[in-house]
């Protein structure tokens, strides 16, 4: 089963992938992307890291965070991916090979009563258009990304000011 959690920055969308995740079946991992390349930026990994429980399992993936999503549904049980957009970040590669990658992270997924996987990603195309190429190319690649996870999901939310929206699916 896949969850698709949107949100812009600071909407509480990490947060509801926590609450997913805790509610999904054991055993329950967290798939990192992020990498703290400045202070403010390491202060909000940190920040993540002390709202969850110690003895969950954090699997720091960057660029190869699909295949370790991929590994992880052999354990079964529940996978938070946070964030889509990080690893759209850390990933290299065009279009149709970012897809590919992630048509194979999502397949074990695909089944309702299989493991469970939260996917966490901002929703950037709800501002201005960016100013600059390398942006807008960004911004359009993970508009991509995220209708893609979206058509695959059985469950797609959208989190604004903290309060989730529900997109697609059956709320839980």
């Amino acid at each position: 089963m896949i969850q698709l959690v949107l949100g812009g920055v600071r909407s509480g969308k990490s947060a509801l992938g926590e609450r997913l995740l805790a509610e999904g079946p054991a055993p329950r991992r967290v798939v990192v992307t992020g990498k703290a390349l400045d202070v403010a930026f390491r202060e909000r990994i940190l920040a993540h890291k002390r709202l969850r429980d110690p003895r969950l399992a954090v699997i720091e993936a960057g660029a190869e965070a699909m295949d370790a999503v991929a590994r992880e549904a052999a354990h079964g049980g529940t996978v938070l991916l946070d964030s889509l957009d990080f690893w759209l970040f850390a990933c290299h590669g065009d279009d149709a090979d970012r897809r590919a990658r992630l048509a194979r992270g999502l397949a074990p997924y695909a089944a309702p009563d299989g493991p469970r996987l939260v996917v966490v990603s901002s929703e950037t195309g709800l501002g201005p258009i960016a100013a600059d190429p390398a942006t807008r190319r960004f911004v359009d690649a993970l508009g991509t990304l995220n209708q893609a996870v979206a058509a695959a999901a059985h469950d797609v939310r959208l989190v604004a000011a903290g309060l989730s929206i529900q997109l697609k699916g059956n709320a839980a």
